[in-house]
């Protein structure tokens, strides 16, 4: 459904999934069970039913006449080797977080490891509507010519990341309202200001570059990309967690690790798209660590003060190419 543009389906179909999910997860809480096994069941449930919408509304596809085997078995082949590769990417890149998580659980105290969870998951909610933008994006860009990719790269990346860097601004309002709503958990807040930019990197990586390398059949670059990242999120893991005791550094490693993804695999990319990206990278990166810094160091309204003159800042630098993207709006506008 998604390679194939039925975006439309695609959503109904995981909404039914997780409505069934939730209703019968909610009806085994008000029955009074307190135990994890209904909770396993009723994923099953909802899955199975998505699985027999998406057939039927597969249905098409599925009553086709079938094709021989020798042609099914060189697709298999094709499909299982792109395949293999984008499941060990996908693994690696959980295990990027998910080794650093282990490690803060292991070396301090569930309450501890509870405060920075919260944060997490706060960075991870904003991550659900990107992912959800690169779902569409990837079979629009599959129908591209690939001569446009570059020019099409250029435009993306700039309407992605001027409004991702000045999403950043919401971290100040988003600290106070938090702090007010679960007081309990103000002084674990702080570690917002090292975890929201992990929010810029993964956006750019799941929505762009990702999906880019997906279009491109570049799904060794992925995997070498995200393995290269996890292996050294263990030796700095080690020497923060096990060796040093530092939580600040880290949780702060965590943003180290996806900015070091991230770059490596946009400058990999760069050298395909024969695009520059040196100069950008450099200016995000500049405006990540001045954030962390207004934020960590300075805080209140000092800090957003700081923080906003640097992004006014750089979008003057970047006036050329904001004006440009405006212009191609407004143009697409008026022809619609």
């Amino acid at each position: 459904m998604q390679c194939t543009n039925r975006i439309k389906e695609y959503a109904t179909l995981t909404v039914l999934e997780k409505v069934i999910y939730i209703t019968a997860v909610v009806l085994s809480l008000l029955a009074g069970t307190h135990s994890f096994i209904p909770m396993i069941l009723a994923d099953l449930l909802g899955k199975g039913c998505a699985l027999l919408y998406s057939i039927y509304q597969c249905r098409d596809i599925l009553s086709t006449k079938p094709a021989g085997l020798q042609v099914s078995l060189k697709e298999a082949w094709a499909n299982i080797s792109v395949g293999i590769k984008l499941m060990f990417a996908n693994i690696a890149s959980m295990l990027i977080i998910g080794f650093v998580r282990l490690s803060i659980e292991n070396q301090w105290d569930v309450a501890t490891f509870g405060k920075v969870s919260l944060t997490m998951s706060v960075s991870n909610l904003l991550m659900v509507f990107i992912r959800a933008v690169a779902l569409v994006m990837f079979p629009m860009l599959r129908r591209t010519n690939s001569d446009k990719l570059s020019g099409i790269y250029n435009t993306m990346r700039t309407c992605l990341m001027i409004p991702l860097l000045g999403m950043l601004v919401c971290y100040y309002p988003a600290k106070v309202i938090l702090s007010a709503w679960l007081p309990q958990y103000a002084d674990s807040l702080v570690y917002m200001a090292l975890l929201f930019p992990m929010c810029v990197f993964e956006s750019k990586m799941s929505m762009l570059i990702e999906t880019y390398m997906k279009t491109l059949r570049k799904e060794k670059w992925l995997l070498l990309v995200n393995v290269t990242t996890v292996s050294l999120s263990v030796i700095i893991t080690l020497i923060t967690t096990y060796w040093l005791h530092n939580l600040d550094l880290a949780v702060a490693s965590i943003v180290f690790l996806l900015a070091f993804r991230c770059v490596f695999a946009e400058l990999l990319l760069s050298t395909v798209l024969d695009v520059n990206v040196k100069t950008d990278i450099a200016l995000e990166l500049a405006l990540t660590i001045i954030f962390i810094g207004a934020s960590w160091f300075v805080g209140g309204i000092a800090g957003l003060a700081i923080y906003a003159v640097a992004y006014l800042v750089y979008l003057f630098i970047k006036r050329n190419d904001v004006a440009f993207v405006l212009n191609t709006a407004l143009r697409m506008v008026r022809r619609a």
